[in-house]
């Protein structure tokens, strides 16, 4: 702003300092905060655009918080080109609105290869059902409940949204139980009273003679367990927690793993990243395993070629094989070509899938195609393969959760030589939380998956609940998955031991393993993580050496609180 010649201009020191007396006048007959004064005294000594620039980062900090004040829901695809939810979270930031972060949830529905295709359109259906019902929940009320919340209010935000969610559940509850008494009702019109079936004939079973036993039948296997039932639009609320998380992460110029650990008990977190980045890369060149002379159960030698490979909707290799061993025995091979020694640079997890391997109409176990095993065969078998292969420290849903007796005998069998993790075998976030069981199957540690109703601080709960019974946690990714890195800044928040991630085939995947490579470099920057570290998987290893040592010394130990780092866990091909 230029001089008018008196001296009159607005950048003339005259000028400011008659602005400044004025400003000076009237915070002293409205208040004015002792920092501000100085600084208008001392506006004095300085150039014009300094002079606005510090009056405007001290009426910054003095202003009211950003507040939320609009929540967009939409639909969007994800990695398999499927609908799923978006949510875009708008505050108000020095009186304007403004888009601050979007994030991209998963849904819960599993992807089967190979399904019918009446199959495939029900669960089409089911989709597009849950993903509308989402986005109305989202841009109406769930948007309207939290305007003018602070985003730093995780607990309050999480509170409502849970109370929302509860009132949608009975609401649900009240009129399925309207359409059973309307259908009762309708019935008991239709149907004519009908004569009472007259009693059945007496049985005419021969007595059994002397001496005879009956033969004995095999105790019937406990049937699968239904599903627990996903309210439609339920994704919204885990949307909504998660993008509120990061909103205040954003807006607090931190990082969302940190916002995430913050919320937990704020401890440094250590974290250590193995990936085979060669593995599939190398599959196909390499040379089959050396054969042996011992015939498989099909009587086809251990070692023979594999059948031609395919990637799966999780970005990993499926490899058809004779035996259980060859995909090991292929591993092996692949980390010798690579220098690497599978125990020390490497270490496997199994994901069993015991609830498809079972055959329901013989009761058994199929392990490999005509091959059927029950449950005491089973616990065999594994504790054969992790003698074989002692770089196994995970078995993921060895059995099916009904069958609670087998998980007993291997956790027994060999809960102290690796982890025995229930995935598909656990229950929801929501259902641990409310009974606070998460001994049920016996395991050594569960599979978490932030879909559905689950919060952010449903997961805080749920990761210090199992905490605190020496269990580990993995945070699992589910099958549909996007882009949205923010699983691994929940992982690394959390402090869990483990993340379940896909192959590194595709940018959904990717993605996560490079937000784990950034965070690692970040963590090693700020000395929160030394490069030559070496982490041990044996936890319930030591203690259950420590256990039998006071157990025959009499002693009694006191439990110690691990501190785990968080390590990937790729989701390979099934058993």
């Amino acid at each position: 702003m230029g001089d008018d010649g008196g001296g009159r201009g607005c950048g003339t020191p005259r000028e400011l300092q008659r602005l400044k007396q004025q400003a000076m006048e009237y915070y002293q007959e409205n208040g004015v905060p002792r920092r501000l004064e100085e600084l208008l005294n001392s506006t004095f000594y300085l150039q014009p655009t300094d002079v606005y620039g510090h009056l405007a980062n001290c009426f910054s900090k003095l202003a009211k918080p950003p507040t939320i004040c609009k929540i967009l829901g939409k639909s969007v695809l994800d990695g398999l080109g499927l609908p799923t939810l978006q949510v875009e979270i708008f505050c108000t930031v020095q009186n304007f609105p403004k888009s601050i972060c979007s994030v991209v949830i998963p849904t819960h529905f599993d992807v089967l290869e190979n399904a019918l295709p009446e199959l495939v359109e029900a669960e089409e259906v089911e989709r597009n059902q849950a993903v509308s019902t989402a986005m109305q929940w989202v841009n109406q009320s769930i948007s309207e409940e939290l305007q003018g919340m602070e985003p730093s209010s995780q607990a309050e935000v999480d509170l409502t949204l849970r109370t929302f969610f509860a009132n949608k559940v009975q609401e649900e509850k009240e009129r399925k139980e309207l359409e059973k008494n309307l259908e009762k009702s309708m019935l008991s019109i239709s149907m004519p009273l009908l004569p009472p079936a007259p009693p059945p004939p007496p049985s005419k079973k021969k007595p059994q003679k002397p001496g005879r036993k009956e033969t004995l039948l095999e105790k019937p296997i406990t049937p699968a367990e239904p599903a627990e039932p996903v309210l439609h639009g339920s994704m919204a609320i885990g949307a909504v927690s998660l993008a509120i998380a990061k909103t205040s992460a954003i807006l607090g110029n931190r990082p969302l793993y940190l916002n995430i650990a913050s919320l937990k008990y704020g401890q440094g977190v250590e974290m250590l990243l193995e990936i085979q980045k060669q593995v599939n890369k190398t599959v196909d060149s390499l040379p089959p395993p050396k054969a042996e002379t011992k015939k498989g159960h099909n009587g086809n030698k251990r070692g023979q070629q594999p059948l031609p490979s395919k990637m799966s909707h999780l970005g990993c290799l499926t490899i058809s094989c004779d035996t259980i061993e060859q995909p090991l025995l292929l591993l092996q091979g692949i980390c010798t070509s690579l220098e690497l020694e599978l125990g020390t640079n490497l270490h496997l997890a199994i994901n069993c899938a015991g609830h498809e391997l079972m055959d329901y109409s013989r009761g058994k176990y199929e392990v490999a195609t005509g091959t059927y095993k029950n449950g005491a065969e089973m616990v065999d078998l594994y504790v054969e393969l992790l003698n074989k292969y002692p770089s196994i420290i995970a078995l993921i849903d060895p059995f099916r959760k009904e069958d609670s007796e087998h998980w007993d005998s291997i956790h027994n069998a060999l809960g102290s030589r690796c982890h025995i993790i229930a995935g598909a075998a656990s229950k929801s976030i929501s259902k641990l939380l409310e009974c606070g069981d998460v001994n049920s199957p016996k395991s050594n540690g569960r599979i978490m998956k932030h879909t559905n109703q689950t919060t952010v601080s449903d997961l805080v709960e749920i990761t210090s609940l199992i905490d605190s019974k020496k269990h580990i946690t993995i945070l699992g990714s589910p099958d549909g998955e996007a882009t949205d890195d923010s699983l691994v800044d929940l992982a690394v928040g959390l402090g869990v031991r483990f993340i379940k991630l896909g192959g590194l085939s595709r940018g959904e995947w990717v993605t996560k393993y490079n937000r784990l490579l950034t965070i690692e470099e970040e963590l090693a920057e700020n000395g929160a993580l030394s490069p030559h570290e070496e982490h041990t998987f044996f936890y319930v290893n030591e203690e259950a050496e420590k256990a039998l040592e006071a157990a025959a010394t009499g002693e009694l130990l006191e439990p110690t609180e691990p501190i785990f780092p968080t390590e990937v866990v790729e989701d390979s091909a099934r058993m």
